[in-house]
Parts: C-alpha cells; sequence; structure tokens
C-alpha cells in the first residue's frame, strides 16, 4: 500500500500537460475541485469526469499508476460511502435492514461524494506528477508574489511545500525499507486485531522519525553552506513565463467552468432505481 501512493511523485512524460506552466496546472486544479462541489446534477458530474480523462490522456501518464493512488484511501472512501448511504434520509425507501434504511437521497448522496473523493485524488495527482517539486515552489511563489507587500513570506511557504512534497516519497520508501527490515528479523506487522497491530507499528515509527530528523538536520546544513538566506535578492535560472499554450489551456479551463457550472447546477437530475 506504502508503494501505491502517488502524490508527491513525479512522472516524466513529453505530453502538453507536462509542458504547460506551473501557474496554469496549480489554478487549473484548484478550480477543478472547486467545481466538482458546485453540482447539483449528474451532467456537471458527466463534464466533469470527460474533463479529468482528457487531461489524463494528454498528460501520457498511464491511468493505472494514476489510479494506484486509490488505493490507499479504499477504507475512507467505504466509510463515506455508508455513512452517506445509510444514514441520509429524504425520499422513497429502496433497502431496509434492521434499523438502517437505504433512500434515494442517501443513494445519490453516497455517488456523488464518492465521485468527488475519487476525483479530488485523481486531479490532485495529475498536478504533482506532471510538475516537478521545483516548478511547483516557483509556481506558487509567483502567484502568492502579491502577498510579499503585506509581508507574507512567501518565498519561504513555496520553499517549505516543496521540500514537503519532495519529502513524502523518501519517507515512504524509507518506510518500505524499515518494514522489510522488521519483517526480516521475525516482526509479525499482520496478525493481531487492531491495537496489536497499532503497538506492531512501533518498531517502525521509532527509526522512521530518527530518520526523518536526520534527514532535516542534513537537508538544513547543507542550505546554510550554500549561504541559503530566503527568497530577497534571489535571480531564476527559468524564470516563468507564459506561453501561447498557457493562455489556450486558461481559457478551456474558464469555458469548463462556465459550462460545468451552468449545466450542472441548474438543469435537474433525479437517480432512477429500476
Amino acid at each position: 500500500m506504502i508503494r501505491d501512493i502517488t502524490i508527491g511523485q513525479y512522472y516524466p512524460a513529453n505530453s502538453k500537460i507536462h509542458s504547460l506552466d506551473p501557474r496554469v496546472k496549480i489554478v487549473g486544479t484548484l478550480l477543478y475541485l472547486i467545481s466538482l462541489f458546485t453540482f447539483k446534477s449528474i451532467i456537471g458530474y458527466v463534464l466533469a469526469t470527460v474533463f479529468l480523462f482528457a487531461c489524463v490522456k494528454l498528460s501520457k501518464v498511464p491511468f493505472k499508476f494514476m489510479v494506484r493512488g486509490l488505493k490507499p484511501i479504499f477504507l475512507l472512501l467505504m466509510i463515506t460511502v455508508a455513512f452517506n448511504l445509510f444514514l441520509t434520509p429524504g425520499g422513497a425507501v429502496l433497502l431496509q435492514i434492521g434499523p438502517l434504511k437505504v433512500t434515494e437521497q442517501g443513494l445519490s448522496t453516497a455517488v456523488y461524494m464518492a465521485l468527488r473523493l475519487i476525483y479530488l485524488i485523481i486531479g490532485s495527482s495529475l498536478m504533482t506528477l506532471t510538475t516537478t517539486p521545483n516548478s511547483l515552489t516557483d509556481g506558487l511563489e509567483k502567484l502568492l508574489y502579491p502577498l510579499n507587500r503585506i509581508k507574507v513570506p512567501v518565498h519561504e511557504i513555496a520553499m517549505m511545500m516543496s521540500i514537503a512534497l519532495r519529502f513524502i516519497p523518501i519517507l515512504l520508501e524509507e518506510t518500505d525499507k524499515i518494514m522489510k527490515a522488521q519483517i526480516a528479523r521475525g516482526a509479525d506487522l499482520e496478525s493481531g486485531n487492531l491495537i496489536q497491530k497499532a503497538k506492531a507499528m512501533i518498531p517502525i515509527l521509532v527509526p522512521l522519525f530518527v530518520s526523518s530528523f536526520r534527514r532535516a538536520n542534513d537537508l538544513a546544513m547543507a542550505m546554510e553552506a550554500r549561504c541559503y538566506r530566503g527568497g530577497e535578492g534571489r535571480t531564476k535560472m527559468k524564470p516563468l513565463v507564459y506561453q501561447k499554450t498557457d493562455y489556450i489551456a486558461y481559457a478551456i479551463m474558464i469555458c469548463y467552468i462556465v459550462v460545468v457550472f451552468v449545466a450542472g447546477r441548474y438543469i435537474p437530475f433525479k437517480i432512477w432505481i429500476f
């Protein structure tokens, strides 16, 4: 399961999505995620699905690789679906199991919430898979640059977010190595109840925290040795400049938002059970 976490990883490819300015991808991802919560009909989800799959196709990232990121949240997804399915009143009762009832409103809410969670993960993963950590840092810093006028440390915030994204795959790899080492020494990490499994994780967490602090200390020393003093007065080897394709991408995103808001919010839909 650890290897299935794709957030923070970069998948190199020669695609139109990879070549876009990181600011376009950051803004586009935020707008897409916000749009998922404006739907009131299935038409909005159809448009969101078509748009997302078109972006995945253009990115040339294997769909199986992207879907792998859904495995770690499968339990959370099932819990969310179950709560919405059995605890949402409204409409006709479709199924009753003791005190639990499945209503039309509960069924539609459960389906919508499941789709939202899935699209949230895939959409976020698409941005990180097609953008290097350095590009993400530069894009965030450029987008938040106006906040410098009110003394907000924009460069430091962007740098911390970039370092956090870089450490995700490193820590996952370190965790995998520690688990394999503990299993080779006879540790049982799978059997037992929930409490026993939690206790079995302690021999993994201790060396993982030690390794994390060591890596953080090494990174801090390396930055000090290179006289890092923040963003003031720093220049970029590759400054961000909008190209024609970036403006086209903005236009497509604006058109998508307008269409999906109108169609998904004002055209009614009802799930019919046959």
